[in-house]
């Protein structure tokens, strides 16, 4: 297993190992110990799943709000997205800060994002599957997001406004001005 380091230190892609013989591929996408040995000592509570039919679907930004922040660990294990995270936390010196990558179907590599941050991307591939731990239950009644094409965030996204397939209500979701706090 190894670590790629983001511009956010506390966001880091993790990139785990694949055996491919005659009979085809086998990875461990996810080990308590090996997780723990590099500095991702996370209790993952639940799976998600999801399908993008059409490139050009962007959801998010998204966050579930303390008590009940979640941290997220996600694979894409078919297809090919753009995927973004931004930093919620008021007090930390990259808050308002994005990563950003690309994750595809069979590059072994997962984006482990903390709690305190908003997430979402843009599928690059028609059905487009994303895999994801989280560290809490869903609680829609703290359930957030922040608008995904908001300029003040200066995310590069490979789509623009008019082409996206965006929910009516990620659509209609604030500014990170507009936010207010939301986590320390």
């Amino acid at each position: 297993m190894r670590v790629i380091a983001t511009a956010i230190p506390d966001v880091r892609i993790v990139e785990f190992e694949r055996f491919d013989d005659a009979r085809g591929t086998f990875a461990e996408t996810y080990d308590t110990a090996k997780f723990c040995a590099i500095g991702i000592d996370v209790d993952f509570v639940m799976d998600a799943w999801s399908i993008s039919r059409r490139a050009g679907t962007v959801r998010g930004l998204h966050f579930q709000a303390p008590p009940r922040g979640q941290a997220k660990l996600i694979h894409v294990p078919r297809g090919r997205l753009f995927d973004v995270v931004v930093d919620l936390r008021r007090s930390s010196p990259t808050f308002g800060w994005h990563v950003a990558c690309e994750l595809q179907g069979g590059d072994c590599r997962q984006l482990f994002i903390p709690a305190g941050f908003a997430h979402g991307f843009c599928t690059l591939e028609p059905d487009t599957e994303i895999v994801y731990k989280m560290s809490a239950p869903y609680a829609p009644e703290l359930y957030g997001g922040v608008l995904w094409h908001d300029p003040a965030l200066g995310i590069a996204w490979p789509v623009s406004t008019d082409e996206a397939i965006v929910s009516d209500k990620d659509a209609r979701l604030p500014r990170l001005a507009d936010l207010g706090p939301v986590f320390d």
